[in-house]
């Protein structure tokens, strides 16, 4: 098995879903743990020399009170922090947290023991898998999933998955191991690769819609979209324009918006992507802890307010909706006769047959699932631990709404895929050589032939089961959505 190198400084969003997904091991830099080891020691003199928040004293509204050299106040802190509830977070995600927070430990702010560190790291390595629960966090450090992760290594919670190692919790390891927003990072990032995997598949199916529907790729021209190049538009007409080459003469010299505005739509939510996939990379690769020990001394600050990502997360899922909502215009197109020159709703027995004309319920409720969850996180506000914390950005909400839309779009691609090849099928003359060609033999292979009117549960459930091996038909760098992101 291959292993990313974690050092700190070089994790990519790539290199965490293959850590996650168990295709890769961990191999940790070893000058990163030599790192580790002298920013504890400098935090233990600090501590040693007046007050560092959390390592002698109490946190949040406690801050101002000295708790000494009491040695077991470390555990005490967990276990009073251990307070998650909620569903139990699947192992991907759970994986990707240890991975991230292990990577954050190595950047070398947090003063955490090296042996901390190297427990985290074996377990990884090991495959064990802590049981950590989805809610209680708001943006400002995933307090509570850490301290379930950290008592798990302390000993006092059971690995879930795996027989993972066990080490000592010091009075200093406690707060540094748990501020950190890992789980948060790391339910973003797994939410981030899918909505580029469908990003991707989202432009091969209306590619394929386009076919199906005669359509005018003169929209697509690269000079029309270099009067207004706003970021990845043009990398989306070129790529349209790729898989569309070679297509029937159009039957209209304007067509509807479902096709003409695929660039316009598609590249804020390509540029969206690339902006978030930025900010996790800055997350996943930071020395973020409060306080953080750096080689000039302890530093108190606000490094853990994850405000960046909690902003890019809100545009990500404004701008993927209206992917979305422009993929369930297109199967409205391809379920009207006068625009594909076939029956309605691509029908096909007996008179008054229904075809695929529920598909259009289905994406709707999905659609209205999405919209329900579209309320900005980040315009969040709060109060508490008396009054003293008084802001907080709510990524963490942000996140989780992001990994819901990515649970619910491939069904609603699937079903503009379904429409499609059932129209080529039934005007096969309209299929072009090349990577569309592919794409449609892909999904022909998985989709039942049977056109009458029959459940459709099954066809959708392939057909979005498929959608990942679309979007591997072309190169997608250009629009900085490569299959290996």
């Amino acid at each position: 098995m291959q292993a990313e190198r974690l050092d700190g400084r070089s994790l990519t969003i790539a290199g965490l879903v293959a850590i996650a997904s168990g295709r890769s091991g961990v191999d940790v830099d070893p000058a990163a743990l030599r790192r580790v080891a002298e920013r504890h020691a400098l935090l233990q003199q600090a501590r040693a020399q007046g007050a560092v928040y959390g390592a002698n004293t109490g946190v949040g509204a406690n801050r101002h009170e000295r708790t000494g050299a009491d040695e077991q106040r470390g555990l005490r802190l967990l276990r009073s922090h251990c307070a998650a509830v909620g569903p139990v977070i699947d192992d991907t995600t759970a994986r990707a947290t240890m991975a991230v927070r292990l990577n954050q430990i190595l950047a070398g702010g947090s003063g955490v023991s090296r042996h901390v560190a190297e427990c985290l790291a074996e377990a990884l390595h090991d495959g064990a898998v802590p049981t950590l629960h989805e809610w209680g966090a708001i943006g400002t450090g995933d307090l509570a999933a850490l301290a379930e992760l950290s008592l798990t290594l302390a000993g006092e919670r059971p690995w879930r998955d795996g027989k993972g190692p066990v080490t000592m919790f010091g009075a200093t390891d406690a707060l540094p191991m748990i501020s950190s927003s890992a789980l948060t990072v790391a339910t973003s990032a797994l939410a981030l690769q899918r909505v580029q995997s469908q990003l991707r598949a989202s432009v091969v199916v209306a590619a394929l819609s386009f076919l199906a529907l005669r359509g005018n790729p003169e929209a697509y021209d690269v000079a029309v979209h270099r009067q207004r190049a706003h970021p990845g538009q043009v990398e989306v007409a070129k790529i349209m324009s790729r898989l569309v080459a070679g297509s029937a003469a159009p039957v209209r010299i304007q067509d509807p918006f479902g096709l003409r505005v695929l660039p316009q739509v598609v590249a804020p939510a390509v540029h969206a992507a690339r902006c978030l996939d930025d900010a996790l990379i800055a997350e996943m690769n930071a020395a973020l802890e409060n306080p953080l020990v750096t080689p000039e001394g302890v530093r108190h600050h606000g490094q853990f307010h994850t405000a960046t990502l909690a902003t890019q997360l809100d545009a990500l899922r404004g701008a993927f909706l209206p992917v979305l909502s422009l993929s369930s215009a297109r199967l409205g197109l391809l379920m009207r006769p006068d625009l594909t020159g076939l029956r309605a709703f691509l029908a096909a027995g007996p008179a008054g047959s229904s075809g695929l004309m529920i598909s259009e319920y289905v994406v709707q409720d999905l659609l209205t699932e999405i919209r329900v969850g579209m309320t900005p996180t980040a315009a969040g506000t709060l109060s508490i631990s008396l009054g003293l914390e008084e802001h907080a950005s709510f990524a963490t909400q942000g996140a989780r709404s992001l990994r819901t839309m990515t649970r619910l779009a491939p069904t609603l691609l699937a079903a503009e895929l379904v429409a499609a090849v059932r129209a080529l099928r039934m005007a096969p003359g309209r299929l072009v050589v090349g990577p569309l060609r592919e794409a449609f033999e892909l999904a022909n292979e998985v989709l039942d032939t049977d056109e009458e009117d029959r459940p459709l549960g099954d066809d959708l459930e392939r057909a979005a089961a498929v959608l990942p091996l679309l979007g591997g038909v072309l190169d997608y760098s250009s629009m900085g959505l490569n299959s290996s992101a």
